[in-house]
């Protein structure tokens, strides 16, 4: 179990972050690593993605995942990161999906015009 004084330091390394690197598990057995952007709301962490992605189709498949989050840094001495590792779900309720939603588009509003873009394609929030 996580101190607050951990849990604190890890939401405000999520917090400074745009995007991680998520390693899901291909049928094959190999690891596949992509980086994506994201929302987090505490240590709740979100991303979209194409429905028929690879890390899609991975995570339908084989919900544990793992996933490293590293702020921007100039020297070696400042490098904080955090490795997680859990379980992957799409998200299906309306209010959540809401939710989610709202918070990508304050942190990324610039996906404003790549979401109309993409109303016809489906797309999977994890």
């Amino acid at each position: 179990m996580l101190s607050k004084d951990q849990r604190d330091k890890i939401v405000s390394i999520i917090d400074a972050a745009d995007d991680l690197t998520i390693a899901t598990n291909r049928a094959d057995g190999y690891p596949q690593a992509t980086t994506v952007s994201f929302v987090n709301d505490g240590m709740a962490i979100y991303f979209g993605t194409w429905s028929q992605s690879q890390k899609a189709k991975n995570i339908a498949r084989d919900d544990r995942v793992s996933i490293a989050i590293t702020d921007p840094y100039k020297s070696w001495n400042d490098i904080k990161g955090v490795s997680i590792g859990g379980r992957a779900r799409k998200l299906s309720d309306p209010a959540e999906l809401a939710r989610v939603g709202a918070i990508m588009m304050k942190k990324f509003p610039q996906i404003a015009e790549f979401a109309k873009a993409m109303q016809e394609a489906e797309m999977a929030m994890f």
